[in-house]
């Protein structure tokens, strides 16, 4: 008989708190509003990335304060404390995108710093904007104390189904003088109603729907509205889940095995989730010990199809899937065909299967969701390429409806600045294959999003005629036939570096191929005459994150390599 593991539920706060030695501790949080009673609870940090600068966090600090509500209510004591958030949105297309995956960093080192200083015993974390997501995880997965993730919630359509990317191609298209000045400023006024984040299955409420699948979230977390009640009810249980879990001794390692993260890749290409997933998906399983490659997306797209008709390629917003029943009906389609693992440990304590046991299916007559017998695409549409291009690989967005392989002559660009003015002016012509560089993890840095040039692509009509290869990444907002993550990256002497103005690119979706038309001899000439560039940034957190983060290949991540854990 396996003898029962003993569970500590304040294994890390009475370090802090108790004994004499610790009196000056207790004198401190004496102050902060600490009574006798809360010394001997298991102390619960809930961490808020609320920020009054986008819409995705603004309403955050409300629901952090229920979160500690649900916390207390179950037995614990709830301490809040806050780490930044940056807005993709806002800074798109301007310098300030460089800081945007570092915030990720930032906001896991953040995390990490506060829970272990202060000798937290459990965490619940609430993120609203992209890097919000992966950072929370991230940090869970390094601390490995019991913890709940909880998504702050989509945003509301604007005016006439509008949402930012609506913004963003209106550009393009005010460019290509097919919108007024009075057209485009009534679009950018209307487009953004109020709290949650971006409106479509961008990068993240593909996120919130990963660490859903992943067991980080409470069934149903990642599909509320920010403004609804479901939001503010699923923060309260999430404190008081988070308790449980400590009494139960259930830590994000427990959850986080090879086969949950098999299941949130395929609930992401399912719903036809953002390119960003891969990049972050990786991130979390670096900091949980799990290997994981792209690879694995490739043999497990083979068998996944694309069901969910969500922007940005499809037709529908993330509320509209919402008031269908959200992501839990798609997962026991998923479940009952055999494509999710349904074994899997989560923050409720039960399995995945259990969780979806009374979950009903989608109403007849809905046409969010696609049946499996009728896939918008039979396979995945994050397709991992290689080639002579990308030897380290590569990852594009293909659903199907921009083609599937497209060959044309280079228009090569050091910087989304200059791509992004050539394509507003017209410079950019059809047949041609964009080709952005010195915008990866190192070389950007940061790994900007070129959600900007894409948006100008399809604002000027140009979405089935062009393509753009970057070794940047893409917003999950971007569509079209674009390929990000080209590794090794230009900054560090890859491929894409040696491209030049003319040049003939083939990308190839079915043979997961990108490649230059051009010997390795003539390769290996440019190669040799090739330099690195100057630097971007000489100091400060850019130059550091330059000098440590590794390749996109690997989820650029900054920590050195650790020691898989075997598999589960």
């Amino acid at each position: 008989m396996t003898k029962k593991k003993e569970v500590d539920p304040r294994a890390y706060s009475r370090l802090v708190v108790d004994g004499v030695k610790q009196a000056p501790s207790r004198a401190m949080l004496r102050a902060v509003g600490f009574q006798d009673a809360d010394f001997a609870k298991p102390q619960v940090g809930i961490a808020s990335t609320w920020a009054n600068l986008t819409p995705c966090n603004m309403h955050i600090a409300e629901l952090a304060r229920e979160a500690a509500a649900g916390v207390d209510a179950g037995g614990g004591k709830s301490v809040l404390f806050n780490t930044i958030t940056v807005s993709d949105g806002i800074s798109m297309g301007s310098p300030g995108m460089r800081y945007s995956l570092v915030s990720r960093e930032i906001i896991a080192d953040s995390i990490e710093a506060v829970v272990g200083a202060e000798g937290f015993d459990g965490l619940v974390a609430i993120g609203g904007c992209d890097k919000n997501m992966p950072g929370c995880a991230m940090a869970m997965a390094r601390l490995n104390r019991p913890a709940v993730f909880v998504y702050g919630g989509t945003i509301r359509p604007g005016a006439r189904r509008r949402d930012i990317v609506a913004v963003y191609e209106a550009v393009g298209a005010h460019a290509a003088g097919k919108l007024s000045d009075a057209e485009l400023q009534e679009i950018e006024r209307t487009a953004i109603p109020g709290p949650g984040s971006c409106a479509g299955m961008y990068t993240a409420n593909t996120m919130a729907s990963a660490i859903e699948a992943l067991g980080l979230s409470l069934p149903g977390s990642s599909a509320q509205e920010a403004v609804s009640e479901d939001k503010r009810t699923d923060c309260r249980r999430a404190g008081e889940a988070v308790v449980r879990l400590l009494q139960q001794g259930i830590r994000p390692r427990d959850i986080l095995t090879p086969r949950a993260f098999e299941n949130a890749i395929t609930v992401t290409i399912a719903l036809g989730g953002s390119t960003n997933a891969v990049l972050h998906l990786l991130a979390i399983a670096h900091a949980a010990r799990v290997r994981l490659t792209l690879d694995d997306f490739t043999r497990i797209g083979k068998r996944v199809p694309v069901l969910a008709d969500l922007r940005p390629s499809g037709r529908y917003l993330m509320s509209e899937l919402v008031a269908i029943g959200g992501i839990q009906p798609l997962m026991r389609m998923l479940l009952e065909a055999g494509l999710l693992q349904g074994d899997c440990l989560t923050v409720t304590g039960r399995t995945l299967a259990e969780n979806l046991e009374n979950t009903g299916m989608y109403l007849a007559g809905q046409d969010i969701v696609r049946p499996l017998s009728s896939p918008l695409k039979k396979d995945s549409h994050l397709v991992v390429l290689y080639g002579n291009v990308a030897p380290e690989g590569a990852v594009a967005k293909i659903t199907g409806k921009e083609g599937l392989t497209f060959s044309g002559r280079a228009r090569v660009f050091d910087g989304e600045e200059r791509a992004t003015q050539a394509i507003l002016e017209g410079a950019v012509r059809a047949g041609d294959v964009v080709v952005i560089r010195n915008e990866g993890p190192k070389g950007g840095p940061g790994m900007r999003e070129m959600l900007s040039p894409t948006g100008a692509i399809m604002g000027r009509g140009l979405g089935d005629k062009v393509a753009l290869i970057t070794d940047g990444r893409f917003s999950g907002g971007s569509h079209g036939f674009v390929v990000g993550h080209i590794s090794p990256e230009a900054a560090v002497g890859g491929p894409i570096g040696l491209l030049r103005t003319g040049d003939r690119i083939t990308i190839d979706a079915l043979k997961r191929e990108i490649r230059v038309d051009l010997p390795a001899a003539e390769l290996r000439r440019r190669r040799a005459k090739w330099k690195p560039r100057r630097p971007f940034a000489a100091a400060g957190v850019l130059a550091k994150y330059a000098k440590l983060v590794g390749s996109a290949s690997t989820g650029a991540v900054t920590e050195p390599p650790a020691t898989p854990r075997a598999n589960h």
